[in-house]
């Protein structure tokens, strides 16, 4: 017989309804700053839930257009829950967090991957494809997702949280804006922007605290666009169930966010909102290792991977070199970047041959399990960048043929309700 007496569920430390406008919830908060309080503390080994709302705090609906994320309000976003104090965690210690689950709400069995606008968010070919709003919505059956909006494909997501990381010291954050307000200033009139300065409107912090700190954080604080020294917005996909994470400790309790949960994304996320972006759960536990910033040489996280993966072997593989072979032929010297967007509009192109339109093979290769290398970055002045697509997400043959590849109608992902494309 069960026995009740022994069985005790993990608790949930802060909860959300992902149906709720992020501004209107406790426990959450959309920059980074030392003063934002700690809103629950927990003690190390102890292991727990979190709930978190999706990364645009609920502005993006399941239907079948973009005007949605054509008028996202980037000002409001990443919303994190947190923070969380781990009982014991010091500067200087390094604060280990175990990724025990990462899971989509029960109440919410769907996700989305958006292309934004050149002018509001942009994404890697922002400029290159002049980025107008488009999306697909996924459905989340147990470990696989299907999309209404871009048929033909079914796969296993790899489940993890975008956004995890420490509260930086004021010494930190002042850091950080002066280096990224310098970045900006040399770029003034960039677009997208190269950075995103702190910005008062639409900042965010759930919890009761005096008008003068609320005034401060939102003067002050760090936007959540970018990963960082404390880790933040790295968008590791296989940081997923069974991932250990090395954080370094900046302030008393750690204060520990997360958020900008994502149920499967390739590496690279390129289309900016590039995972299938979800509300959901997830379960951690802390643990400290005294001093482990001096021990470890800890100037930003260290991972460990998850052992679990989708058994996707068999990759169509797109190399890239750092010269615009899809644009205006410029050579690069050893410029990784331009390496990686040349095997994705390989990618991008080859797909395109199957029927796909760009918009869909854009958002499928930001959401899909795809894996990206360096493969060589010493011979100049090339370097290499690979993409591997899994054939296993398929429903249909893409590899080549002698007769070539066939062509099928798939239709469009959702596009803006004026058919701006």
């Amino acid at each position: 017989m069960a026995t009740r007496a022994n069985s005790v569920a993990f608790p949930t430390v802060i909860s959300v309804d992902p149906f709720v406008p992020a501004d209107k919830q406790k426990g959450l908060h959309n920059r980074w700053h030392p003063d934002i309080p700690a809103f629950v503390t927990v003690k190390p080994g102890e292991t727990f839930n979190v709930e978190c709302i999706d990364w645009t705090g609920a502005q993006i609906g399941n239907n079948d257009n973009s005007d949605d994320i054509k008028n996202v309000d980037l000002t409001k976003i990443h919303n994190l829950t947190g923070p969380i104090a781990v009982e014991g965690a010091e500067p200087g210690d390094c604060l280990v967090v175990d990724i025990l689950d990462v899971r989509p709400f029960p109440q919410m069995p769907w996700g989305y991957t958006g292309i934004f606008e050149l002018e509001n968010g942009g994404g890697l070919f922002a400029r290159e494809f002049n980025s107008r709003a488009c999306k697909a919505i996924w459905d989340l059956k147990g470990v696989y997702a299907t999309s209404r909006h871009i048929p033909g494909v079914r796969f296993a997501g790899v489940s993890h949280p975008g956004l995890i990381g420490t509260a930086p010291s004021a010494e930190l954050l002042a850091t950080w804006n002066k280096r990224e307000g310098e970045l900006i200033a040399a770029h003034a009139n960039a677009v997208p922007t190269v950075a995103f300065p702190p910005e008062p409107r639409g900042a965010y912090v759930g919890q009761d605290i005096p008008d003068a700190v609320r005034a401060k954080i939102a003067r002050e604080g760090a936007r959540t666009v970018p990963g960082r020294e404390h880790g933040g917005n790295c968008d590791i996909k296989n940081l997923s169930r069974g991932s250990r994470c090395y954080f370094p400790v900046f302030v008393k309790g750690a204060k520990l966010s997360v958020g900008d949960l994502h149920f499967s994304q390739g590496d690279g996320e390129m289309s900016f909102c590039g995972a299938i972006e979800m509300a959901g759960i997830i379960t951690l536990s802390t643990s400290i290792i005294k001093g482990g910033v001096e021990k470890f040489a800890l100037k930003q996280p260290i991972f460990l991977p998850s052992p679990v993966d989708p058994m996707y072997s068999s990759k169509l593989v797109f190399e890239g070199i750092s010269v615009d072979l899809h644009g205006d032929g410029k050579q690069y010297n050893m410029d990784a970047s331009v390496a990686y967007k040349q095997a994705a509009l390989n990618a991008i192109a080859y797909l395109m041959k199957l029927g796909y339109t760009r918009e869909q093979c854009y958002l499928l290769l930001s959401a899909a399990p795809v894996e990206s290398h360096v493969g060589a970055i010493v011979d100049s002045p090339n370097a290499c960048v690979t993409m591997g697509l899994p054939l296993g997400i398929f429903e249909h043959d893409i590899l080549p043929k002698e007769e070539g590849l066939q062509k099928k109608d798939f239709g469009q992902c959702a596009i803006r309700s004026d058919g701006v494309l």
